[in-house]
């Protein structure tokens, strides 16, 4: 079992494979991360050290990744997939592309509900993952109150903006529907 500080790290180390070995070849069906893995003419590069045990290194086509269990590639791409959501909704533009993405993926709203949701999400925190509201304590992109309720999408809605709209499209289905009946009920009561 790996410590919990460390598995961040190890949750990295893997992202990074992923991605490197995900623009390199897409041939490869599985990696496993016990053996080392020839690139086809790849240039020298220095070793990427995450943690003293834990080591990514190329150097003369090949890398070596340490040990561990494998990975499918299907499951690389989605890592790969995920960290650029998140890279990308970290601005309120990317966060309005994120969560279009996301309601077409599962709810289908209509461009109707989508604005909505967008003047709902601008009027609570201007769709910055950072906003956090120091009277009410309401934190977020959708201002949960409090914050911890977006456990039960993910532990890491502190810094990560595609949890944070995963947990307020989930919120505004379940409570409300639809995003419009949720911006009526802010606009009546001040809050949804």
């Amino acid at each position: 079992m790996i410590p919990s500080f460390r598995k961040p790290i190890v949750v990295m180390t893997a992202a990074l494979a992923i991605t490197f070995l995900a623009s390199v070849n897409t041939t490869f069906a599985e990696v496993n991360f016990a053996q080392e893995v020839t690139l086809p003419d790849q240039p020298a590069a220095p070793a990427i050290m995450i943690d003293p045990t834990i080591a990514l290194t190329q150097s003369f086509g090949s890398i070596d990744l340490g040990s561990g269990s494998s990975i499918d590639a299907g499951e690389m791409a989605l890592v790969s997939l995920e960290a650029r959501r998140v890279q990308l909704a970290k601005s309120p533009v990317g966060a309005r592309r994120v969560a279009r993405e996301l309601v077409a993926a599962t709810y289908k709203w209509s461009a109707k509900q989508m604005a909505c949701l967008d003047t709902l999400w601008a009027g609570e925190s201007h769709w910055n993952f950072k906003a956090h509201n120091y009277s009410s304590g309401a934190t977020g992109i959708a201002q949960a109150l409090p914050g911890n309720k977006m456990d039960v999408i993910a532990t890491d809605w502190r810094t990560n903006p595609v949890t944070q709209l995963r947990w307020g499209i989930r919120y505004v289905k379940i409570r409300y529907g639809t995003p419009c009946k949720a911006l009526a009920q802010s606009r009546w009561s001040g809050y949804y």
